[in-house]
């Protein structure tokens, strides 16, 4: 099967090295890529938003799968642009990709699927954001109605905080806190059958102790051992089937990954956020532990099969991923420094751990930052210890000049396995 893969994240480059593994993969493609990436793929230049442009390459190529990475492209209608020129893809339409795209269109499906979560406002006006603030109280919760990249989200106790940003963007949801701890989990659907994955847990904060501002993620780690056994269980019942069954009834059936932002509230779970695609820094500590070839569960996807799969294989090991940031991540972040200790990765740690690039690209022979998030660093252990103590021994090897990760990533649900 060939496959061609949209996007140049850390994300893309776990999909492709999974890919890569794949014996029924025999030609994989990523556009445009990153330096990482093109250890694995062949990389090609594209406009990843122009889905005239992604269908030609894909057709160009006689790509028989294409997984569409990122979520303003899924946002833009390129998955419908691929299926257009008859290519199987994996990936939501334009129309059932607002589900990430938009808060406010999330929020009404929600409602109609009868899927728990908070209670919000829709605010397009100052007097409108200033009701909200005051009808729930701090914390504040704050959210871009479109997208951002992960970070359109203000959490705060400050009301001034919470009031400029929801006067800087043109449409938010404000909504109640939800307390508890949160998890993500992903599924894989057809529009009608749904696969879930193995459940994980980021860290947004940028410091450690949950302080700092948000990111779009500073690790991961899977499994969670803390966890209710039936977690899953209860999420496909409450969350992801009612959800792909209501776009399916609104004639905007889902086909792709399904990402299911959870609080475990003192209530019950209650939905945070949807994804329309999979999640930075998940994927990479979910992917670590699949054992079942991806390539045809994601055509499976595509092609509307799902329901005749063997159940998903998964390792009984643990995985963690440490994010490496940029010098002033996740404001500007600098960009442009050399990365170094790649290599003594590959070399010393290798299978065990492993770098997924993010931000980087080639420059003058070398590999340089050139985003804020620029490595992921994913270990796998027998247990969540042993994976920590691995990744972490691996970040240590590398060198970039400002960077910044953080240090607890797993610690506490290690400690306490």
């Amino acid at each position: 099967m060939k496959v061609l893969v949209i996007g140049g994240g850390a994300r893309e480059h776990a999909l492709c090295r999974s890919l890569s593994l794949d014996p029924d993969v025999t030609a994989l493609y990523c556009a445009p890529g990153n330096a990482g990436i093109a250890e694995v793929a062949e990389l090609h230049a594209v406009d990843a938003l122009d889905g005239t442009a992604v269908a030609a390459l894909a057709t160009e190529l006689g790509a028989e799968l294409v997984i569409v990475g990122p979520e303003a492209p899924l946002v833009a209608g390129v998955a419908d642009a691929v299926r257009a020129a008859g290519i199987p893809c994996f990936g939501p339409s334009g129309e059932a990709a607002q589900l990430e795209g938009s808060k406010a269109f999330a929020k009404d499906v929600m409602a109609g699927a009868g899927v728990p979560t908070a209670r919000s406002y829709v605010c397009a006006t100052p007097e409108e954001v200033e009701e909200a603030l005051d009808a729930f109280g701090a914390p504040y919760v704050v959210k871009d109605d479109g997208l951002a990249a992960g970070k359109g989200v203000v959490v705060t106790d400050d009301l001034d905080a919470a009031r400029a940003h929801a006067n800087a963007c043109d449409r938010v949801v404000i909504e109640e806190f939800l307390d508890g701890p949160e998890v993500s989990l992903f599924a894989i659907t057809d529009g009608t059958t749904v696969v879930p994955l193995q459940p994980a847990q980021d860290f947004k904060r940028a410091l450690d102790g949950d302080e700092g501002p948000n990111t779009g993620g500073m690790g991961a780690y899977s499994p969670l051992p803390w966890a209710d056994p039936k977690l899953v269980e209860e999420v496909m019942e409450t969350v992801l089937q009612p959800t792909v069954d209501e776009l399916r009834r609104r004639g905007t059936p889902f086909s792709g990954l399904l990402y299911a932002g959870l609080a475990i509230t003192s209530r019950g779970v209650r939905v945070i956020e949807f994804n329309a695609r999979f999640g930075d820094p998940e994927t990479q500590v979910v992917l670590a532990r699949l054992k079942t070839p991806l390539a045809g569960v994601l055509l499976a996807s595509a092609n509307g099969t799902l329901a005749d799969l063997e159940p998903l294989r998964w390792s009984e090991k643990a995985s963690v991923t440490v994010v490496v940031a940029s010098h002033n991540y996740p404001d500007t972040p600098r960009t442009g420094d050399p990365i170094t200790g790649l290599d003594d990765v590959a070399a010393e740690d290798a299978p065990n751990a492993y770098v997924l690039h993010a931000g980087t690209r080639h420059e003058g022979g070398a590999v340089v930052s050139a985003g804020g998030r620029v490595l992921s660093v994913t270990a796998i252990g027998s247990d969540l210890t042993e994976a920590r103590e691995r990744a972490y021994t691996a970040v240590a090897r590398i060198g970039l000049e400002g960077a910044q990760h953080r240090t607890d990533i797993a610690a506490k649900a290690a400690a306490e396995a």
